[in-house]
């Protein structure tokens, strides 16, 4: 699948903006509890970062399992580089490990 159109446009996102989370839903209205709390972290961090509602695209939705290898949603991305989902952005956020990799990747966030 490495050549796909729908890599192609996970790859572009992830490219385009430094901070990007593939969700079910919106930041304004996240359609799930786990979207819902790294949302939730990020808001808290008031880091700029784009929601991309994997429920309105089928392809992103399965696409972008099988682009990072995770099986879940939602799945973070910080500068082309992929996170986690929930759990994992909830341990980071908890220890201070969150605000660390921005800071290390040049990410602006407020504490």
């Amino acid at each position: 699948m490495s050549d796909s159109p729908v890599n192609d446009r996970i790859q572009s996102e992830i490219s385009d903006t430094d901070v990007v989370l593939f969700m079910k839903g919106t930041p304004m209205f996240p359609q799930c509890g786990f979207s819902a709390a790294v949302v939730g972290a990020l808001s808290q961090m008031q880091v700029k970062f784009k929601g991309i509602n994997v429920l309105d695209d089928m392809e992103i939705r399965e696409g972008v399992k099988a682009f990072s290898n995770w099986p879940t949603i939602p799945q973070l991305y910080v500068k082309g580089e992929f996170v986690g989902g929930c759990d994992i952005i909830k341990e980071m956020y908890e220890a201070g490990e969150l605000q660390k990799m921005f800071d290390d990747k040049g990410v602006e966030y407020s504490s």
